[in-house]
């Protein structure tokens, strides 16, 4: 575990094949996954909802999934001795922001908001405006619970065709991704992306 503020816990990379229990060897590939965490036992400041789990190559070849796999990529053990790298390619990032697409979880909703403002920075999202929406949101108080009208922002976005070629690639101009801006203030949105790169692995 690492600090990243008080009462701030992160989980990084274990290193170890979760199915055979092995260390992972630098160098050697594997494969990374993102896991759910079961609403239950997630700890209070767990701002996504998910871990990362390592697989190696032969285990996952052999047909090995951990349980609440959610996305996976494959991989290169780092060697801890060198710079550090980036863990993960954009296309990660774009995957996930597209399979959060019917999230309604808080955290999920967070998190989906941070992925899109990290490929907006590095231009592989175009930002092309704001839908405001009247949606009813629930409150519970004393064992009750209300309802009441709120306004909702969902921003518009244009994804790159291909982000594998980065910022010289076209635009999908026939594509829009809607993400809900979730009103997180500018620690809210430093925590997220920091507890998310620590969970990848990557400079974001």
């Amino acid at each position: 575990m690492s600090q990243l503020t008080p009462g701030y816990d992160i989980q990084k990379p274990s290193g170890f094949c979760q199915a055979t229990g092995r260390s992972l060897e630098p160098g050697e590939a594997c494969f990374s996954a993102l896991v759910d965490i079961p609403v239950e036992e997630r700890e209070p400041n767990d701002l996504l909802g998910m871990k990362r789990v390592d697989v190696s190559a032969d285990a996952w070849q052999q047909g090995f999934r951990p349980p609440g796999l959610f996305s996976f990529w494959k991989t290169t053990v780092p060697d801890p001795e060198a710079k550090k790298k980036t863990f993960v390619d954009d296309a990660v990032l774009m995957n996930l922001l597209r399979r959060l697409e019917d999230t309604t979880e808080p955290q999920r909703l967070a998190f989906r908001h941070v992925v899109a403002l990290i490929l907006m920075r590095k231009k592989l999202l175009r930002y092309d405006g704001v839908d405001k929406v009247e949606a009813e949101s629930e409150s519970a108080t004393e064992g009750e619970t209300t309802s009441e009208s709120v306004i909702q922002e969902w921003w518009r976005f244009t994804p790159k065709v291909d982000v594998t070629k980065g910022h010289f690639g076209k635009w999908s101009e026939d594509e829009t991704l809607r993400v809900l801006d979730p009103k997180l203030d500018a620690t809210g949105i430093e925590q997220v992306t920091q507890q998310l790169g620590e969970v990848l692995e990557a400079e974001l």
